[in-house]
Parts: structure tokens; sequence; C-alpha cells
């Protein structure tokens, strides 16, 4: 037999070996730096195609000059950093939150599937609810503070965070699952060992989604219900024609959610890298 007709055991993902950590933790670094590029670049060409109120419309000098080289720009940026602190506060509670809750209830809803049969129909039904329509009444049942806040960057968080995990401990290699049984098993024991790290792709694309989608929470809640944060500054720039104020916090929400957007991608990088050394080639998760 022709020694180049046996098999070698490899498959194609073996044929190149697998994206270094520093070349991982790179891409989730540029990526958002290009993302970032691309809208001012976009921004500019939108402001010079469309014919906008010059009143109105700002262009990134103009957020440079209000933050940085203008008379009041130490005061501006006291004020956009405080309710900033405010907003990312408001947005960490909702966001770690909603996460774990999610993460557990899609552990049970895999290991008991008649109770995920029975809430994940519940569940859909209430992400069907406009966040903005329930606040009133989230707000009337627990006041105009951080409980609040709390409630609905949880709710934000939770429903695509949840679906996303199911997904990933759904897609364990089913021989694995089947050896774990064969060999007596428990399902926790499955779901630790087997589950748990397939699904640590979904996590973390749930986690990085879950960055913007915590931020709005946060705003949604300081906009309608506590009256703090970069939600309620933004409606105060509109009502009193702070033009430059209202975009320049636009900007700055816009560049923290790439930052923690690119933090949440080099954490996974390097997870990925130390327990799924193979996940994040070039042929692998995006």
């Amino acid at each position: 037999m022709n020694a180049a007709a046996l098999p070698t055991g490899r498959g194609p993902s073996a044929e190149r070996p697998p994206t270094s950590v520093a070349a991982r933790v790179g891409a989730a670094v540029g990526s958002p730096l290009v993302s970032l590029a691309t809208m001012i670049a976009l921004w500019y060409v939108l402001i010079a195609l469309a014919n906008f109120n010059t009143l109105v419309t700002k262009n990134p000098f103009d957020v440079v000059q209000y933050l940085v080289t203008g008379s009041d720009a130490a005061a501006n940026r006291l004020v956009i950093g405080r309710q900033l602190g405010t907003t990312l506060r408001d947005a960490s509670f909702g966001y770690v939150t909603g996460t774990i809750v999610a993460t557990a209830v899609a552990c049970l809803f895999v290991m008991f599937r008649g109770l995920e049969q029975t809430l994940m129909p519940v569940v859909m039904v209430l992400r069907t609810a406009p966040i903005v329509a329930m606040t009133p009444l989230i707000t009337l049942l627990f006041g105009n503070g951080l409980p609040t806040v709390f409630v609905i960057g949880t709710i934000i968080v939770f429903f695509p965070s949840l679906v996303n995990v199911v997904f990933g401990l759904r897609s364990a290699p089913p021989e694995s699952i089947d050896l774990m049984v064969s060999y007596g098993a428990s399902r926790w024991d499955v779901l630790r060992k087997v589950q748990l790290p397939s699904a640590l792709p979904a996590f973390f694309a749930s986690a990085r989604i879950a960055v913007p989608s915590a931020i709005i929470g946060a705003l949604v809640a300081e906009w309608l219900a506590t009256g703090q944060g970069m939600g309620y500054q933004m409606l105060i720039s509109s009502t009193t024609f702070d033009y430059a104020g209202l975009w320049t916090s636009v900007v700055v929400l816009t560049v923290v959610s790439i930052v923690i957007y690119g933090v949440v991608g080099i954490i996974e990088s390097v997870v990925l890298g130390r327990f799924m050394p193979a996940a994040n080639t070039d042929e692998g998760i995006v």
C-alpha cells in the first residue's frame, strides 16, 4: 500500500497549529479600534453628504473641543465623568446579575428538560414586552432608585444570554456525554465536565453582546426612572439645547462600550486559549 494513502488521523483543522493567545488578543484589541475608526469616518461622510442643521449637528472636532480644548472643557469633563461613573455602576449591576442568572437558568433548563418546556414559552412571552413600556410599571413597584436600575438591566441582559448559553450547552459532543453516562456520571458531572466547557464560546459571545445591552438598560432606567447618570444628562442636554454636550455624551458612551467590549474579547481570548486552544482559530468562532 502506498504510504501516502495511509490515514494520518488528523482532520483539516490539524494541518495548521492553533492561533497563539497573543494573536487572538491582538485581534480582540484591533477589531474595536477598526470599528471606532470606521465610525468616525462615516460620521464625517454623513455630515458632508446630508443637509443637516448645523446648529444641531456636531462633528468629532466639536466633541474634542467640548471635552479637551474648549474654555469650559474642565467643567464639562467633570460633569461627563461623574455621570458616566453613575451609568457604569448602574450597567454593571444588570450586566453581572443578568449574566449569572441566565447561566444558572440555562444549566437548569439543560439538566431538566421538563423545566425548560414549561418555562421557556413564558420567558419568550416576557421577552416580547418592550422594556420602555415595562419601565413605568417597574418604577411603580421598585421606586426611583437602584432597585429599578437593577431589575431593568437584569431583564435586558438575561434573555439573549439565556438563549446563547442554552445553545452552547446543547452543543456539547454527544459522544462525550454518552461516555460520561456509561461510566455512571450524574447530570451534574456531565454538566460540569462536558457541557459547561463546550459552552464557553457561546457564553463569551453572550457576554460581549450584553455589554451594549447593559448600558442601554442603564440609560433607559436613568432617563425614565432615576434622573441620574448619562441617560438623564442626555435628556437635560437636549432640552437645554446643549447639542455639543449631547453629541459628546453619545460619543463617550460609544467609546466606553467599545472598550468594554474589547476587554471582554481579550478575556475570552485568554480563557479559550487556555481551555479550548483550537476554538479561536481562523476557521473557528468569530
